[in-house]
């Protein structure tokens, strides 16, 4: 399975992004799908994930309120909508995807995308 990832950019604090992750070569719909995180020095961490179904969605404290994970499994595309976006949510976020259910340990996670980076200004 390929990940693909996109949607990144520079954008001020308070604004918005919404990131894109489109899968191929496998059965996108069998997939728990997450988004990941990692800032310089930091190790990367979790920020959302949606079951396969849609019907179960986790996000990390720190997003919970701003961010929201979808999916569209026609399109074998999981979406992150990043709003009220803060200086501290600046990383190259990741797209991330496993059989079973979601996870927040992305040792779990079979499939990653390359990357897309976010960087938020004050």
């Amino acid at each position: 399975v390929q990940l693909q990832a996109s949607g990144g950019g520079l954008v001020q604090s308070g604004g918005s992004l919404r990131l894109s992750c489109t899968a191929s070569g496998g059965t996108f719909i069998t997939y728990a799908m997450g988004w990941f995180r990692q800032a310089p020095g930091k190790e990367r961490e979790f920020v959302a994930g949606i079951s396969w179904s849609g019907s179960s969605i986790d996000y990390a404290h720190s997003v919970k309120g701003r961010f929201t994970i979808s999916r569209d499994n026609a399109k074998s595309t999981v979406y992150l909508q990043m709003n009220s976006l803060k200086v501290e949510d600046t990383a190259v976020y990741y797209c991330s995807g496993k059989r079973g259910r979601t996870e927040v340990r992305p040792q779990k996670y079979e499939y990653w995308g390359q990357g897309t980076q976010v960087t938020v200004s004050s």
